[in-house]
């Protein structure tokens, strides 16, 4: 099967201070398109850096991360940001919805900034299938955290995407909600065949991944499937 996603002898380092430190050390892994993984690890072990690296958002020190078969590494950043809009989407632990945008609004942005009409319908389809269709019109302060977290959802998946990357995306939410928000998560992602790669210090959620990537210190420690 091919892979979506190829990281080979991966390193991030920052500057501290005068110093070096190093957040991710010689970070090797591919993920199966359609596959689904869970990046476990401590706080501080490089998960979030890594997947900001994965989808680039930010750039490794040296190695190679490719995705969807295009090399990061020479990209200028309006490439970066095309090859996003077009190929992945995003959850995130803090909803990062649009405040001045309504749920509706929120959903419709990644079709827009692709420059496609009538996108609409879509995006009423989309809060339809995550429970908020008579929300459409509210903005993200007159909705739960609960709420939220399903607009980003539909979001998410508003521009087809081939890959998601989900950052803790029930790190804010209370235990019958973040079920309620996995379940759509799980469930959008198999109807549409997405890659799921997926952040998380919940080892109940990991485990209904396909494999378990754990990280310490910067590098990976095991690799296993679940």
């Amino acid at each position: 099967m091919n892979s979506i996603l190829d990281l080979q002898s991966v390193n991030k380092t920052y500057q501290s201070g005068g110093r070096d430190l190093t957040v991710l050390d010689n970070v090797s892994f591919s993920v199966e398109t359609g596959a689904s993984i869970a990046i476990v690890g401590p706080s501080g072990s490089g998960k979030t850096t890594l997947l900001g690296l994965c989808a680039g958002l930010d750039r490794a020190s040296s190695g190679s991360v490719e995705l969807h078969g295009t090399k990061l590494n020479g990209l200028t950043e309006n490439q970066l940001a095309a090859l996003r809009n077009r190929y992945v989407g995003f959850i995130f632990q803090n909803f990062q919805l649009m405040p001045t945008l309504t749920a509706i609004e929120n959903v419709m942005v990644p079709l827009e900034l692709r420059g496609e009409k009538n996108v609409r319908p879509v995006a009423i389809d989309l809060l339809d299938k995550v429970g908020l269709a008579d929300r459409s019109h509210h903005y993200p302060t007159q909705l739960s955290g609960g709420e939220q977290q399903r607009v980003s959802l539909a979001r998410a998946f508003s521009n087809q995407p081939q890959i998601l990357f989900a950052d803790e995306p029930t790190g804010n939410l209370d235990a019958e909600t973040s079920e309620k928000v996995i379940q759509l998560l799980f469930d959008l992602n198999q109807q549409a065949g997405t890659t799921l790669v997926l952040v998380t210090h919940d080892l109940d959620l990991a485990a209904r991944t396909q494999r378990i990537v754990r990280i310490k210190g910067g590098k990976i420690v095991s690799d296993a499937r679940v």
